[in-house]
């Protein structure tokens, strides 16, 4: 079992973690921080590498506030505004179609709380893939978990470590290269059922 944080259609690192040890257990008991990939994801966009951010309402009593309280800003425009996007970048490669249907209701249902949506993302994913895991849930902040191997690092963003992975073809690398470990979705969306078989052959280090 690993331990990992519930991500916003995080990097393709943490699910090549997720599909290669089947079961997991998401951090849900820890407190909520800034530039983590809790509330952002990259993609592929036509300027190079995107940024998409959920915005969140803060806690300015105390400020802090336990990741599972945390609330969306719906007074942004963001799901309209991310779909679009979504559109925008990925509608010339090879399965967005394939998905979109499946993947608007994400986008035209209003979510309370961001770990509701997080969570949604993931069951998208795993649904797209046919595959199926075993997923718990944590019930206090543990410093050391006890729960199995610890990825809770890879939802840092600010200061995450570079991660090279197997080069698959993307949308605009004619223009910007390959961009390493970008959102899940760009993988999704570019290779299609394939995306299982690279995550469950891919060899990453930390």
């Amino acid at each position: 079992m690993i331990l990992l944080h519930p991500t916003y259609f995080g990097p393709i690192s943490h699910y090549i973690m997720m599909f290669q040890h089947q079961e997991i257990c998401f951090e849900v008991a820890d407190n909520f921080q800034k530039q983590t990939y809790r509330n952002r994801s990259y993609i592929y966009g036509a300027n190079g590498k995107l940024l998409l951010n959920i915005p969140v309402k803060h806690n300015k009593s105390n400020g802090r506030q336990k990741t599972k309280e945390v609330l969306i800003d719906n007074d942004f425009h963001w799901q309209k505004n991310h779909f679009k996007t979504f559109q925008n970048s990925y509608r010339s490669s090879p399965y967005f179609e394939f998905y979109e249907d499946d993947l608007a209701p994400l986008y035209h249902k209003t979510y309370t709380h961001l770990l509701d949506f997080n969570l949604k993302t993931h069951e998208f994913i795993i649904d797209a893939l046919q595959e199926k895991l075993k997923i718990c849930y944590t019930s206090d902040y543990e410093i050391e978990s006890k729960k199995g191997e610890d990825y809770r690092f890879l939802v840092e963003a600010k200061k995450e470590k570079k991660i090279n992975l197997t080069p698959y073809t993307q949308v605009f690398d004619d223009k910007f290269g390959f961009i390493s470990n970008l959102s899940i979705l760009d993988l999704l969306f570019m290779e299609g059922p394939n995306a299982l078989n690279y995550l469950e052959n891919q060899q990453i280090s930390f």
